[in-house]
């Protein structure tokens, strides 16, 4: 038994049947038993590699266009390099060292990430000593922001509604005996009118409140500085449509009920829902993630990379790119969206 099942068997008792969205915050956050509270879920002896933990291809090519944008953009002095939930800190470590290489660029940001887990605060201070850290992105200090989010929307909790005949369900989770169960109960869900008409009985429609708040929250940002820029990397499709919850431990899917706060639990993110969020900014059109960084010259960094190599390690890096770009890899399946300011250019890659 899991150390939070308990915890949420007396809850439900309590309270009655706990909604998606609280179910998920209570597996991921829970201050005893939460999954990102108490563990470093990367890597291979964690439960998922994201693609900065793939190759240094990913962050040196991200690092190199949010310095593009800078110099786009008029080289804003100072501002703020933000990255939210940003794992171990492999990205933003390989974003600062690529785009080092453009002068200014680093002696003109500061640094913050949006982190909440100790463990991986812990972790991301190894290798960026002079971070500094906020718990939420309404904590950032007031400055053209230039931020990335990889991997971090799909972790936010998420609410599920089922279309029925009549109307709305939501799903829930309940429990029989020891063990968690689903509850569809029926409910008005009026921010949901508009999906009748592309919606049939049975399907699944996923909302996230914490989600657009933070994009209305980048976009007035981006807003109000005039210059700066997002860039959201993750799996989804441009509108919400089935189930999608998933649970994710050693790297094999598991029941999202059977092993509370010890596996991974993440949801496809509705880029739809992220871009009518952001407020009196624009937005990039949604690219996929292979598309986008193809564009940006992966393949010829790659083969510049691979000259250096031989043996197992050239496999394997072959291996890697592929998998970053490859339509049946995370080339199709992961979505890139840019937000930027209504008075600045679209950026590269879009």
């Amino acid at each position: 038994m899991s150390g939070l099942l308990p915890k949420l068997l007396a809850r439900i008792k309590a309270e009655g049947p706990l909604t998606v969205e609280a179910y998920m915050a209570a597996c991921l956050a829970d201050p005893e038993h939460g999954y990102y509270i108490t563990r470093d879920p990367l890597g291979a002896q964690g439960d998922f590699i994201t693609a900065p933990e793939i190759s240094q291809m990913f962050g040196e090519l991200i690092g190199l266009w949010l310095a593009q944008v800078w110099l786009d953009q008029g080289s804003p002095t100072p501002f703020m390099l933000a990255e939210l939930g940003p794992g171990r800190g492999t990205l933003m470590a390989d974003i600062l060292r690529a785009a080092a290489k453009v002068p200014g660029f680093a002696e003109a940001a500061q640094v913050v990430l949006v982190e909440t887990s100790p463990v991986l605060r812990k972790a991301q201070a190894g290798l960026m000593p002079t971070a500094t850290w906020a718990d939420t992105i309404e904590n950032l200090p007031k400055m053209p922001l230039y931020l990335v989010a990889n991997e971090f929307f799909d972790a936010l909790p998420i609410r599920q509604f089922i279309r029925t005949p009549s109307g709305w369900a939501e799903r829930h989770i309940g429990a029989e005996g020891d063990t968690l169960t689903y509850r569809d109960i029926e409910t008005d869900a009026p921010a949901l009118a508009h999906r009748l008409d592309d919606t049939t009985p049975d399907d699944i429609v996923e909302t996230c409140a914490p989600a657009t708040r933070i994009a209305s929250e980048i976009g007035a940002r981006l807003a109000a500085a005039r210059a700066g820029v997002a860039l959201i990397i993750d799996y989804g499709a441009p509108i919400s449509k089935g189930d999608t919850l998933q649970a994710i431990k050693a790297h094999q899917p598991v029941d999202p009920l059977t092993l509370p706060g010890e596996a991974d639990l993440t949801a496809h993110v509705d880029f739809g829902a992220l871009s009518a969020a952001r407020g009196p900014t624009e937005a990039a059109p949604l690219t996929p993630q292979g598309v986008f960084l193809e564009r940006l010259g992966i393949t010829a960094r790659a083969q510049a990379l691979a000259q250096n190599l031989g043996g197992a390690a050239l496999e394997s890096h072959i291996a890697a790119h592929r998998r970053l770009t490859h339509p049946q890899e995370m080339g199709t399946l992961f979505q890139c969206l840019a937000l930027h300011p209504t008075s600045t250019a679209t950026p590269p890659g879009f």
